[in-house]
């Protein structure tokens, strides 16, 4: 059996290949095969995007503040 090395991209490769295949149009498997990968490192990559880019969550988060009057403050508002 034949030993194969696990390859290593770089962020750079790997934000690139992500937003080739999210601007370019095509599917997931095109773009893999271009690039010499299988389509589940793209998804992958793009999840893991996803995620560094979202807002923090947890308890250091501060809850959204609503911008909503109580149903009392619309009532007095109202009449």
């Amino acid at each position: 059996m034949a030993m194969t090395t696990k390859r290593r991209f770089t962020d750079e490769f790997r934000r690139e290949a992500v937003a080739l295949w999210e601007t370019s149009g095509r599917m997931q498997t095109e773009v893999a095969a271009e690039l010499g990968i299988m389509p589940t490192m793209l998804r992958r990559w793009q999840r893991k995007q996803q995620e560094g880019s979202a807002p923090p969550t947890g308890r250091a988060a501060k809850p959204p503040v609503s911008v909503m009057t109580s149903p009392a403050d619309q009532a007095s508002e109202i009449a």
